[in-house]
């Protein structure tokens, strides 16, 4: 059985689900979610299984995290949902929507989604286990890996947003969640069957999920489109909110990807 997870919600109309990454739970979509409901949609970001006070889960992967994605939209009894997604949560969003199209109206893809390369392994999990592995704190952890990784566009209210959240991740469910990110393996054949429309985001200065490579998932999938936001890592929403807010909303607003 699917573990429901702990969300925040604010606004109403439209539902708009955020699903986080990695580095940081429902806090990491904090702007967006105030941004989307102040233009009428109903903005909900979750905390995923063993993020905040939603309970962990065995095996910890993304098939079982889509699960629980799934679960919050059964609870919420809607028709139709928009999903976005960053980073692990791309790719959450993304198996939520192959297992299941129906729900979902539209797709949002940022600084994720695709199974990584090698490439992106070495440049986005390998650091941060070798950080705990090095017995740092979560605090000490997202010190090293946000000042690697964001763009030197980033404003800092957003750059210590991201600290923080990052830092009050519980070391076991980072590690348990770094190691699930790798196992998600699924070929272009299978991502060509998504048919939602998409959007795809990403940062120019992003080193786990380059420009090229969200460019590269656009070809794949049948109904996408990327943009890149110069001088901006791994966390557009963080980053830059208010032009990752237009994006999205932009997005919204017109029902399909942008070309």
């Amino acid at each position: 059985m699917a573990i429901l997870p702990r969300f925040t919600s604010l606004g109403h109309g439209h539902t708009v689900i955020m699903v986080h990454d990695v580095d940081g739970g429902h806090l990491t979509f904090a702007p967006s979610v105030e941004s989307l409901a102040s233009q009428g949609y109903r903005a909900i970001a979750v905390d995923l299984p063993g993020y905040g006070y939603t309970p962990p889960i065995e095996p910890y992967n993304i098939k079982a995290l889509a699960q629980s994605v799934r679960a919050l939209i059964d609870a919420l009894q809607v028709k139709a949902v928009t999903l976005v997604g960053h980073g692990m949560g791309a790719m959450v969003a993304l198996e939520a929507t192959m297992r299941d199209a129906n729900l979902i109206q539209r797709l949002v893809l940022c600084a994720g989604g695709p199974p990584l390369d090698d490439a992106s392994v070495r440049a986005w999990t390998e650091p941060r286990l070798a950080a705990l592995e090095e017995g740092l704190s979560m605090p000490q952890v997202a010190q090293r890996v946000v000042s690697m990784q964001t763009g030197q566009k980033a404003i800092p209210e957003g750059v210590r947003l991201i600290r923080h959240a990052l830092g009050e991740v519980h070391p076991l469910i980072y590690r348990h969640a770094l190691q699930a990110m790798p196992a998600f393996q699924r070929n272009a054949a299978a991502l060509a069957q998504v048919q939602v429309p998409t959007l795809l985001l990403g940062g120019a200065q992003d080193a786990c999920m380059p420009p090229e490579a969200l460019q590269a998932m656009a070809h794949v999938l049948q109904d996408a489109s990327s943009i890149t936001l110069p001088g901006i890592g791994h966390w557009p929403q963080l980053e830059a909110p208010e032009d990752f807010d237009g994006l999205v909303m932009d997005f919204l607003a017109h029902g399909r990807s942008i070309h």
